[in-house]
C-alpha cells in the first residue's frame, strides 16, 4: 500500500506518478477500471474529452496501455490523483513521435471526476506534470482544447500556458460546433 495514501478523510489529493501507482497493486488492479468510470461519467456529462459517446472499457485499456509504454520508455508521464485511496482525476502528456519534434511533449488528457470539480485536483495533476515536462527536458509542452472549455482554458493560462492559435468550428459534437484552441508552454522560458 502506498504510505502517501491515507484511509482517513483527506481534503486535499494526493498526485500520484506511474511509477507510484503501478508499485501499489491495489491501486493498479482497480486503475483502469476507475478511469474508464470517470471518463464515462465526464463525457455523459458533456465534457469535453475528445470523445463523443463514453468510451469503452477496451477503449480506456488500449489508451492506458499505450501511456504506460511510453512512460516506461522516457515519452511520456502519467498522474493520477486520489482522495482517500479514491482515483478522483488523471492526466498525461507525451512526447511528439516525428523526430524533429522530440523536444517537445503534448498535455493529451486532464480528467477529474465532477464531484472532485473546485478542489484544486485539476491545477495539481497540471502542474505535477509541467514539473515532470520540466524533468524530462521538454522544451515546449502543447495543448488542443474545446473553446467552451471555459474552466481549464482558465486553468492552462494560469499555470503560464499562452494561447497560439484556434480553428473555428471546428469540433463537431452532433451540430453544435466549438473552436479548437491550441496552447503552448515554453518551458525553454522558464526556470
Amino acid at each position: 500500500m502506498n504510505p502517501a495514501l491515507t484511509s482517513g478523510t483527506t481534503t486535499e489529493p494526493v498526485i500520484l506518478d506511474a511509477k507510484q501507482l503501478t508499485s501499489d497493486p491495489e491501486l493498479e488492479a482497480r486503475f483502469a477500471e476507475s478511469v474508464h468510470q470517470i471518463l464515462g461519467d465526464l463525457v455523459r456529462g458533456g465534457a469535453a474529452l475528445g470523445w463523443i459517446e463514453p468510451p469503452s472499457r477496451d477503449d480506456v485499456a488500449e489508451l492506458l496501455g499505450r501511456v504506460v509504454s511510453a512512460v516506461q520508455a522516457g515519452d511520456a508521464a502519467l498522474r493520477a490523483a486520489y482522495l482517500d485511496r479514491r482515483l478522483v482525476g488523471l492526466g498525461f502528456w507525451l512526447r511528439y513521435t516525428r523526430p524533429t519534434h522530440r523536444p517537445h511533449a503534448d498535455l493529451e488528457k486532464i480528467a477529474v471526476e465532477a464531484a472532485a470539480h473546485g478542489r484544486g485536483v485539476g491545477r495539481r495533476l497540471t502542474a505535477a506534470l509541467i514539473a515532470d515536462a520540466r524533468e524530462q527536458a521538454i522544451e515546449v509542452l502543447t495543448l488542443d482544447a474545446r473553446g467552451d472549455n471555459t474552466n481549464a482554458l482558465h486553468l492552462y493560462r494560469s499555470l503560464g500556458f499562452t494561447e497560439y492559435g484556434r480553428l473555428p468550428d471546428f469540433v463537431a459534437v452532433g451540430e453544435h460546433r466549438y473552436d479548437k484552441v491550441f496552447y503552448m508552454l515554453d518551458l525553454r522560458r522558464q526556470s
